[in-house]
């Protein structure tokens, strides 16, 4: 008899405890973009990506200032075809540095984006764990990962925003 009624109690167990689980969602991108942190990250690295395109349009310039001369001299017919041959070959080189900075310059822009971005993510991912143990969730999911959600669901957005004093 007792050990029907802790098989009762076991079984009964996991389904109390799944009526008291407390769920939430919560949009990480609408509060990310309104942080402070996030707009300063924005301005550096759209303060970086201008110096690499001012440097870029220069080599682009010096490339078509080369193409230019290039075409003067082939116009020539008193150029010597060795002359002409070194031209070509400055123009591609010029062409292949031109097209290596800009790989370089994105890469460099995807890295110092990622590397101010990481502080402001796990900031957010902190005060989330910090929101949901506060209020007693169960579990707080991204905005669009499940595929229902009923409406015992809470949005824990506005929880996540004021615990970081943004609107």
């Amino acid at each position: 008899m007792f050990k029907k009624f802790l098989l009762a109690i076991a079984v009964a167990l996991p389904m109390f405890a799944s009526a008291q689980a407390k769920f939430g969602t919560v949009d990480v991108e609408a509060i990310i973009t309104v942080m402070p942190e996030f707009t300063e990250a924005q301005n550096q690295i759209a303060e970086a990506s201008k110096k690499y395109e001012a440097t870029y349009k220069g080599l682009q310039d010096e490339l078509n200032k080369l193409y230019a001369e290039f075409q003067q001299l082939n116009n020539d017919p008193a150029t010597p075809q060795s002359i002409k041959d070194l031209r070509i070959q400055d123009i591609q080189d010029k062409d292949e540095r031109s097209k290596q900075f800009l790989q370089t310059a994105q890469q460099d822009l995807e890295r110092q984006n990622a590397q101010l971005m990481q502080p402001i993510q796990e900031k957010v991912v902190s005060t989330i764990k910090t929101v949901g143990n506060e209020n007693g969730f169960t579990m707080i999911f991204p905005v669009g990962v499940s595929v229902f959600e009923s409406a015992d669901v809470v949005d824990v957005t506005p929880l996540i925003k004021a615990k970081l004093g943004i609107k």
